[in-house]
């Protein structure tokens, strides 16, 4: 069974932080509207299990629950935060999580989101941003070697989150905007590349054999329609706080 832990849209999302857009004003309401949708895709199209984390209505950014947590078949790792302002989203998510995994933590100076780590079958890729440092990591690395997992940190540009640059379509190709990770520091790993005229549409969910993805942009939504089936959502209120398909969720295998 796939399980998804989400958290409600806070009452203070308003007042999320940002870095690459201008603010503007989030109807909580549609936002909210379009979380629900989110979830009962997860539920109905891709068979997850919901389990919401409990509301946290004084932390904005809460309901990206994705940059909370770490969760591999063996162990989840509770992040840092790079924000200083989300440093206590994390303890509601692991009060959860540690239902289902052992829990490791990274601690200070670490940082790391979880918006930053693509987990390619026994490989692990950290995009090195204004929010993960390499202090975090290193730390990451130590705690899931031992479990047979390589991490590599890796460089992103003009963007949040290495998952703002590219995601998991499969164990070893990722959809990917070329113009913000290097491609030399993913060896192994094929490229399916989102429409140049959509810098934003290189985040798409995985949850189990399905597909979540955004309507903002038709361009790459009409190539990927051409291999892969797609549950298409409006997230455009999220998107106003940074947030993508995979932030507003934790999706992976129960034991």
């Amino acid at each position: 069974m796939l399980i998804a832990i989400t958290r409600a849209v806070s009452d203070a999302i308003g007042n999320c932080e940002l870095t690459h857009l201008a603010r503007e004003p989030i109807d909580v309401d549609r936002a909210r509207e379009q979380h629900a949708a989110y979830e009962r895709a997860l539920e109905t199209r891709a068979g997850c299990q919901i389990v919401r984390a409990g509301e946290a209505p004084d932390l904005p950014d809460s309901v990206f629950v994705e940059d909370a947590a770490i969760v591999l078949d063996e162990v989840a790792i509770i992040t840092r935060p790079g924000a200083a302002s989300r440093r206590a989203e994390p303890a509601g998510v692991a009060t959860v999580l540690q239902q289902f995994r052992e829990l490791r933590h990274i601690e200070a100076p670490g940082t790391i989101d979880g918006g930053d780590v693509l987990v390619c079958a026994r490989h692990v890729f950290v995009g090195r941003t204004s929010r993960t440092n390499d202090e975090g990591i290193r730390q990451l690395q130590r705690m899931i070697a031992p479990f047979g997992y390589s991490v590599s940190g890796v460089a992103v540009r003009g963007c949040l989150h290495l998952k703002s640059a590219a995601t998991v379509l499969a164990e070893t190709q990722l959809l990917a905007n070329p113009d913000r990770i290097v491609r030399d520091e993913f060896p192994g790993i094929d490229f399916l590349l989102a429409d140049s005229r959509e810098p934003d549409a290189a985040n798409i969910l995985k949850a189990g054999d399905d597909y979540l993805y955004s309507s903002a942009f038709p361009r790459t939504r009409e190539m990927l329609e051409r291999s892969l089936t797609l549950t298409v959502l409006d997230m455009s209120e999220l998107a106003k706080a940074e947030g993508a398909m995979t932030c507003c969720s934790v999706v992976f295998r129960a034991r």
